[in-house]
C-alpha cells in the first residue's frame, strides 16, 4: 500500500468521524435565541473535539508525509489510531448532554488517553519500519509534549471523579497545547 492510499483512507475516516459529530448536535424545538442556551455543554464538547480531531488530522498528514514505507505494522497501527478516533462522537455526545457527570467525563477522557497512546504507536511503528536515524525518528525525538498529552488525559479521567471542571480544564490544555500544528515534521 502506498503512503497516498493510507493517507486518503485516514482523511476520509476522519471526514466521517466529523459528519457523525456534528449530526449529534440536535436542533432546539424552540425558535429563540434563547433556546440555544440549552445547547452550551453539547456544543462546546463538539468544538473540543473538532479541535482535538482537526489536530490529530493535521499532525497526521505529517507524520505520513515524513513516513519513506508503510508496511503492514503501519497499516495495523494506523487503524488502532482510527478505532479510537472512531469513538468521538460517542464520547462527545455523552460528556456533552451530561455535562459535569463523572462517568461521561472519565469516558472522554479514557477515549482521548487511548487515542494519544495509539498515535504514538503509530509513530513507533513508523520509526521501527523506517529506522532510528529516519526522519521521523530525528524529528519525534523523545517526544515530551505527546507524552505530557497523554498524561493529562490520564489525570483528566481520575479528576472526573473528584472535579469534572478541573477534568474539562485538562482536556482543554491539551487541545491548547497542540493548537499550533507539530512542526517537527514540516516539511522544509
Amino acid at each position: 500500500m502506498t503512503k497516498t492510499r493510507l493517507e486518503a483512507f485516514s482523511d476520509g475516516v476522519i471526514a466521517i468521524i466529523i459528519t457523525i459529530m456534528v449530526l449529534e448536535l440536535r436542533a432546539p424545538a424552540e425558535t429563540d435565541w434563547a433556546a440555544l442556551q440549552h445547547l452550551g455543554s453539547e456544543f462546546s464538547a463538539y468544538v473540543l473535539s473538532f479541535v482535538i480531531l482537526g489536530i490529530y488530522w493535521n499532525n497526521h498528514h505529517y507524520l505520513i508525509h515524513a513516513a519513506t514505507r508503510v508496511g503492514a505494522g503501519v497499516l495495523w497501527a494506523n487503524l488502532h489510531l482510527l478505532f479510537w478516533l472512531s469513538l468521538f462522537p460517542f464520547v462527545t455526545a455523552w460528556m456533552g448532554r451530561n455535562h459535569l457527570a463523572p462517568v461521561p467525563t472519565a469516558a472522554y477522557g479514557a477515549v482521548m488517553f487511548m487515542a494519544g497512546c495509539s498515535y504514538w504507536i503509530l509513530q513507533q511503528t513508523i520509526i521501527a519500519v523506517d529506522g532510528p536515524d529516519s526522519r521521523v525518528a530525528r524529528s519525534i525525538g523523545s517526544d515530551r509534549k505527546g507524552l505530557i498529552s497523554v498524561a493529562l488525559y490520564a489525570l483528566g479521567v481520575v479528576f472526573a471523579f473528584i472535579n469534572q471542571w478541573l477534568s474539562d480544564a485538562l482536556y482543554f490544555s491539551v487541545a491548547l497545547m497542540w493548537l499550533v500544528p507539530d512542526r517537527r515534521l514540516k516539511p522544509n
